[in-house]
């Protein structure tokens, strides 16, 4: 991608691990399964695979090395010289990726960072995805799991077009939400955040004020133990779909779920409030899922490789760790923000020595005036 790759590619030879090796064409007659895969296959991947790694760089223009790059940033393992693993879709990809570098719409470490994005991001929605399906059709068609797997190459032909006009059309949204999220709001969101701060707070210097919170199921280690695969796979399910509802019913974003806990950020921190006690109170009402541990703390964070970061995340975790069951606790510097609004009661607590923050003035939040978030 630039004159150094190009030097060091000219060196470069072929010791690279070939992690996945194509498979040699079939002497025998292929089984009805194989012929399906075959077909999905060149449909996905725009034909058959007839190309090699170098003649894919050299067709774009590009260094063995730089290519490389960005096929690791995308997520795909190493493959050797001899390998004819590529399509001329590939290679109009690369080009693309490319053209951005060269006509100066990116440089050379944006255009990684943002292929590393569509990467992971894309590995993991298609790995939910195939997982929803193979359990629907378990669930809707009586099958075993494994039968349900070699059944959905055949189902997914017809879902290929859908799923993609979703994908893009979702991506637009997305993309237009966060421009005003993160580039438009954000000044608006630091003018509001300077409320009762001094200036050397550990968080100052990051660029987006934001609430964080989360929400981390009660005895959920425990109850795993007791479940078989499928009934903690439908906790889980129903513990991460009501989680993305209300938290984007109420404006918010749901950053990430990891196992038993959910990370959120709302602009505001009377939206924050509204999502963290909407969590509360949804838990504790329903029939299946344990009671929740909810906190919510107003701060700056930094936002980088679709997670976020800083003095207000921890805090934020920390508080998780105290709240009862059922509640939501916030600091008080949080509570000084919420303390003219009547949507909200605030309970303080006593003084809590939190690790890494010291002596924390913990503030329980109560629902206070009007009916809160308005789910279907």
């Amino acid at each position: 991608m630039n004159d150094e790759d190009h030097r060091l590619s000219q060196g470069e030879g072929s010791d690279d691990a070939a992690d996945a090796a194509v498979e040699a064409p079939s002497t025998g007659t292929m089984s009805v399964e194989r012929i399906a895969m075959k077909a999905l296959e060149a449909r996905l991947l725009g034909g058959e695979r007839k190309l090699r790694r170098r003649e894919v760089a050299a067709g774009a223009g590009l260094s063995l090395l730089s290519a490389r790059k960005l096929w690791r940033a995308l997520g795909f393992p190493n493959l050797g010289d001899d390998d004819v693993a590529f399509t001329e879709r590939d290679q109009a990809a690369l080009s693309t990726a490319v053209d951005m570098v060269r006509t100066g719409k990116l440089t050379e470490e944006a255009a990684i960072s943002v292929t590393r994005a569509i990467g992971q991001m894309t590995d993991r929605m298609v790995v939910w995805q195939i997982e929803a399906l193979v359990e629907d059709m378990v669930h809707e068609q009586g099958v075993t799991d494994a039968v349900a797997r070699k059944r959905l190459v055949n189902e997914l032909p017809a879902l290929v077009d859908p799923l993609e006009e979703m994908l893009v059309y979702s991506w637009r949204r997305q993309l237009n939400a966060a421009v005003q999220r993160l580039a438009v709001r954000a000044e608006a969101g630091l003018q509001a955040s300077e409320e009762g701060r001094e200036g050397d707070e550990d968080d100052a210097p990051l660029p987006l004020a934001r609430a964080v919170g989360f929400a981390d199921l009660v005895s959920y280690t425990s109850l795993s133990r007791r479940m078989n695969e499928k009934t903690l796979a439908k906790l889980v399910q129903r513990f991460e779909n009501k989680c993305a509802e209300i938290i984007s019913v109420g404006g918010g974003r749901l950053v990430k779920t990891v196992g038993d806990e959910v990370l959120y950020i709302a602009e505001t921190p009377a939206a924050g409030a509204e999502i963290s006690l909407a969590l509360a109170e949804a838990f504790t009402r329903d029939e299946i899922l344990p009671e929740a541990r909810v906190a919510m703390v107003w701060g700056r964070i930094l936002s980088r490789l679709g997670d976020i970061y800083g003095p207000t995340v921890n805090l934020a975790a920390r508080l998780t760790t105290l709240a009862d069951p059922g509640t939501v606790l916030i600091d008080s510097m949080t509570a000084a923000a919420l303390d003219q609004d009547e949507r909200f009661v605030l309970i303080p607590k006593d003084a809590e020595n939190v690790r890494g923050f010291g002596e924390i003035l913990p503030v329980v939040l109560a629902r206070g005036q009007g009916k809160g978030l308005v789910l279907d």
